[in-house]
């Protein structure tokens, strides 16, 4: 099978096409033919060498797919040749899913909504399961107001759907385009609601807006100058939860001064603890919402078909901050 795989930390020169064995599933996995693969942060910061790198156990890298189920082990239950699935299958799959195909355990498998396409669907596993953990983690109550970090992009997009088919429409973010501007009023947020943050004093302006008020939850999804102003923005004891591992001294010293509860959101937490079961139960919740049209999928940006040229751009799409409230995928067949 046709693989983009990586040949050395460094810059996107580092990938190179590879011609490999397609997988053979064991007797607890099945074979996916991958339809379509999502790209996410995690992908560039293991090809730099970031700490990420810890987690690759392949040298093709990629995270979430859909596709099409073709073969199982004769221990399997719940899925069958034929059909079509989402997977979050992190670093537990033969491969990544830069690939063609893919042997992987079921558990972090879910059915594909019937209602959108694989491209769309290929958006949901990393994104849908960051955001779901983030809503049932923030115990967010009626009334509470929240800022969100990167509200146009993936994740903060399905959070901010999710927040709202539970009632919660008090909803603040930031954005730097129009681009990201309308994405962010199409899900639902007012005017007042989003702040440009290239103006001055997008802290002051956030509290302005929310009635002079600090906010009760922020979710930080950008890193940097980003969880600053989070940070600046939270209540004393407020609930400040970290996407990204990306916040600078200074947010930490804000936090820390206020009192405020921090909750680390990590993906990988529930595979280093040996409960993959969590990530397939988890897709299920995501998928019945999607299936029953309560909350939509993510926009997607289809950057390509399976190439060395798709996978680079997508990598420099992502470490340059271009996705412009969409999530970036490419085809596979």
């Amino acid at each position: 099978m046709k693989a983009i795989a990586l040949e050395g930390f460094g810059d996107v020169d580092h990938f190179r096409l590879a011609e490999i064995e397609i997988p053979v599933p064991k007797a607890e996995e099945v074979l996916v033919k991958i339809k379509a693969a999502g790209f996410n942060p995690i992908d560039y910061q293991m090809r730099q060498g970031r700490r990420e790198k810890q987690l690759m156990t392949s040298a093709i890298l990629g995270r979430e797919l859909s596709g099409i189920v073709v073969g199982i082990g004769d221990q399997v239950t719940g899925f069958a040749p034929g059909d079509e699935v989402i997977a979050a299958s992190g670093s537990k799959g033969s491969n990544g899913s830069y690939a063609e195909y893919m042997a992987v355990t079921p558990l972090v498998m879910a059915h594909k909504p019937a209602n959108i396409s694989f491209e769309e669907a290929a958006a949901i596993p990393s994104a849908g399961l960051t955001a779901w953990q983030c809503f049932k983690r923030m115990n967010i109550q009626a009334g509470q107001k929240v800022f969100i970090s990167g509200g146009s992009g993936a994740v903060g997009s399905f959070l901010i759907r999710i927040l709202k088919q539970h009632g919660i429409h008090q909803i603040f973010s930031i954005a730097g385009s129009q681009k990201s501007t309308d994405a962010l009023y199409a899900l639902g947020l007012e005017e007042n609601q989003v702040i440009n943050y290239k103006t001055k004093d997008v802290a002051a302006q956030l509290i302005a807006a929310n009635e002079g008020a600090l906010f009760d939850v922020v979710v930080e999804i950008v890193g940097g100058e980003s969880s600053e102003i989070a940070a600046e923005v939270l209540k004393v004891y407020g609930t400040y939860l970290d996407v990204t591992f990306l916040a600078t001294e200074r947010t930490r010293g804000l936090l820390f001064d206020k009192g405020c509860m921090v909750i680390n959101i990590s993906n990988y937490a529930h595979s280093l603890g040996n409960n993959m079961a969590y990530y397939g139960e988890a897709l299920h919740q995501v998928v019945k919402l999607i299936d029953a049209e309560k909350i939509s999928a993510p926009a997607v940006h289809v950057v390509g078909t399976l190439s060395l040229k798709t996978v680079q751009e997508a990598h420099l799409l992502m470490e340059n901050n271009q996705g412009q409230g969409r999530k970036i995928v490419m085809t596979v067949d």
